[in-house]
């Protein structure tokens, strides 16, 4: 399966050095998305499943230079209202503001972190550093690593990521750690899964200002 999800990226996630003519289109997200200039569209298929494409907007437009992609997304499907622990992938329009991952840097525009065993994303929703990245080791981290929502980011899934900016006002309960990630093949826990290869294109076109719109 992740030997076809590579081939299908690898075949339909192409990044053009310039526009074509007559290329450009009206995308669904044009009214929601301001002055931005990259856009990664995420539209639900089913339960479980999306597609991805990739918006690149220029003088004469904007235009799709990845469509298509297969995604999985949470595995109670989609909302536009989440909470803690609700296995949903938010919906709306949001900022994309770092990327991170177990791997080194691929490169691109956003600043990236490798993380190792004392990188988490912090879901306790009793922490003053709620939906927050922290490193600290496993018994000195001053928010539960365990019985909450709190991940470590030294995982498979984690090879590389970029962090959706859900709840930025870290609102207690209302939802952390949602990101764009490499897939494991399966339904997530709230993110946007796609496969790696595919990602690591995206990572190195992102630039500051890129912005991810997910909708039904």
């Amino acid at each position: 399966m992740r030997r076809l999800l590579a081939a299908l990226s690898a075949l339909l996630l192409t990044f053009a050095s310039a526009p074509v003519a007559d290329a450009a289109e009206t995308p669904w997200f044009v009214n929601s998305v301001g002055n931005a200039t990259q856009v990664i569209s995420v539209v639900g298929v089913g339960p479980t499943t999306a597609k991805v494409d990739v918006w690149e907007r220029t003088a004469a437009g904007w235009n799709p230079i990845g469509v298509g992609i297969p995604a999985h997304i949470g595995s109670s499907g989609m909302a536009q209202e989440i909470r803690e622990g609700s296995m949903k992938t938010p919906m709306g329009v949001f900022t994309l503001d770092f990327a991170f991952g177990t791997e080194t840097n691929p490169g691109g525009g956003l600043p990236y972190v490798q993380v190792g065993p004392d990188h988490w994303w912090d879901g306790d929703v009793d922490s003053p550093t709620y939906n927050t990245m922290q490193v600290c080791r496993r018994a000195e981290c001053p928010f539960a690593t365990e019985g909450t929502g709190t991940e470590n980011l030294q995982i498979p899934q984690y090879a590389h990521a970029v962090v959706m900016g859900v709840n930025k006002a870290r609102v207690p309960g209302a939802g952390s750690a949602f990101f764009l990630h490499s897939t494991d093949g399966g339904a997530t826990a709230g993110c946007v899964a796609i496969d790696d290869a595919a990602l690591v294109k995206i990572i190195r076109w992102l630039r500051p200002g890129a912005l991810i719109a997910v909708s039904k």
